[in-house]
């Protein structure tokens, strides 16, 4: 795929009729992700931690447009029971969900454990996405165009996987974990869409990144250091939310786009700019470190996808 010159969210085929999930979609990028979708006709369940907020921002968007199709839905990605509990939900109103968008994420909070005893970033930005997708999985292969994105950054290519302290335990630190929890949903993305192609299933795993957009990832849960370095010092280089989500709808829309493709904007350093298919790291897409971040991940949620065939 080429850089798609002025690309906008205009641009987004029609989707009346498509079913979306979109995590974190009560603000930033999923709320600028929701209302695009919206406005081109999808419905769209907003999967939010706070569902007074959700509520909140379904009447803003309804306000424009009444027709909008929308329902706010409470998610807690950090508590895997959260996780189950809405997708049992979902299972019982909707037959088919062709796209999920796995946006959600914390940035740099003080080290804290989820109520299953995860590191707080690596749980809700990698664990309760992967657990999200395994358990939708069956209502995406019903779907028209399935497709599962997943939003990196492009600080997965200054990461490693601390497999030796996952949880942060002995050493934390609080950007080195955000960088590990954005690699892991590089990582994760890969390996989803090897094994999807490697079992015939319909459904594609799609990567994607915003860049650097200012939202309330930078301001709300950072630790001071790093609120001060993205919420001021770097704040002249950043984009809109309704910019940086480009990356991602063109990669839950458009109808070129490939499994396995990590879609990004084409400016430079990939800070903005118009959606181009951008470079994913060796270390992210090296097959044992998928193998191995795979298995981790199924211990310590408990999901086991149910792919067509085994790979």
């Amino acid at each position: 795929m080429t850089q798609q010159q002025g690309w906008t969210s205009e641009q987004i085929p029609d989707q009346t009729g498509r079913v979306f999930v979109v995590t974190g979609a009560n603000s930033g990028l999923g709320l600028a992700t929701t209302r695009a979708l919206a406005r081109r006709g999808g419905h769209v369940i907003l999967a939010v931690r706070d569902e007074y907020k959700g509520r909140r921002a379904v009447a803003e968007i309804t306000a424009g447009q009444p027709d909008a199709r929308l329902e706010a839905r409470h998610l807690d990605l950090a508590d895997l029971d959260s996780v189950r509990d809405f997708a049992d939900r979902l299972h019982s109103d909707h037959p088919r969900l062709d796209v999920l968008v796995n946006n959600a994420g914390v940035m740099a909070p003080p080290r804290s454990l989820s109520p299953q005893g995860h590191e707080s970033q690596f749980a809700t930005n990698h664990l309760g996405h992967f657990a999200l997708t395994g358990r939708l999985l069956d209502l995406l292969t019903a779907g028209a165009d399935p497709r599962v994105v997943t939003v990196s950054s492009a600080n997965h290519r200054k990461a490693r996987l601390f497999f030796d302290d996952i949880t942060g335990e002995h050493r934390y630190a609080p950007m080195g974990f955000y960088n590990q929890s954005k690699l892991a949903n590089a990582v994760f993305g890969h390996e989803l869409h090897r094994r999807l192609t490697a079992s015939g299933s319909p459904v594609r795993s799609v990567l994607a990144h915003p860049g650097y957009a200012a939202t309330n990832l930078q301001s709300d849960g950072p630790v001071a250091l790093v609120r001060l370095l993205f919420g001021r010092v770097l704040s002249p280089l950043s984009q809109t939310p309704d910019q940086g989500a480009l990356p991602q709808l063109y990669a839950a829309t458009d109808p070129g786009t490939e499994g396995g493709a990590f879609i990004g904007p084409g400016g430079m350093g990939e800070l903005r700019g118009a959606p181009t298919r951008v470079e994913l790291s060796a270390g992210a897409a090296d097959a044992a470190t998928g193998r191995r971040l795979w298995e981790l991940s199924e211990e310590a949620t408990g999901v086991r996808f149910a792919f067509p065939t085994s790979v």
